[in-house]
């Protein structure tokens, strides 16, 4: 199974910083046996939807993105995504928010991340802080292998 991570950030593309959160979610995949490279890492808007349009062409089993779910007018990973997706699973999305909240991180409510389907592609969009790549993982863990399983045509 192959695996792309999308991070989603102006001043990480621009090498202000390190990306965190890409580097944690490639390692997750790894454990659960997906093949994945380093982080593509973008910036906000637009070229994020080209780096998923890119992974999708690729045939990839699954696409995590982190970054870009906040609230500032800057943060379109949700809306580029959803550009690019055929249909959605608003459970995993819903699930990734609740398990935050749930663990004292009032704030995960405020991520607008989505998650679905390009063709037969998981697309997941996390947020930009390793604590909530890390919480995503924790989430995805459990269901992600069965996911990608079922949309390749597999039994429930």
């Amino acid at each position: 199974m192959k695996a792309v991570v999308i991070t989603a950030s102006n001043r990480a593309a621009a090498g202000v910083y390190a990306d965190r959160g890409g580097p944690i979610l490639v390692e997750g995949l790894r454990e659960l046996g997906f093949d994945v490279g380093d982080p593509v890492v973008v910036p906000d808007g637009d070229p994020v939807e080209q780096a998923l349009r890119a992974a999708v062409a690729d045939d990839v089993e699954v696409v995590l993105t982190t970054g870009g779910t906040g609230l500032t007018p800057g943060d379109l990973t949700p809306e580029v995504t959803r550009r690019v997706l055929d249909r959605e699973a608003p459970g995993i999305a819903e699930a990734i928010r609740a398990y935050g909240v749930a663990g004292g991180v009032p704030t995960a409510m405020l991520s607008r991340g989505v998650a679905g389907f390009a063709g037969r592609t998981l697309l997941v969009n996390l947020p930009g802080s390793s604590g909530g790549c890390r919480d995503g993982l924790a989430v995805l863990r459990p269901v992600l292998v069965h996911a990608v399983e079922q949309v390749r045509g597999g039994d429930h």
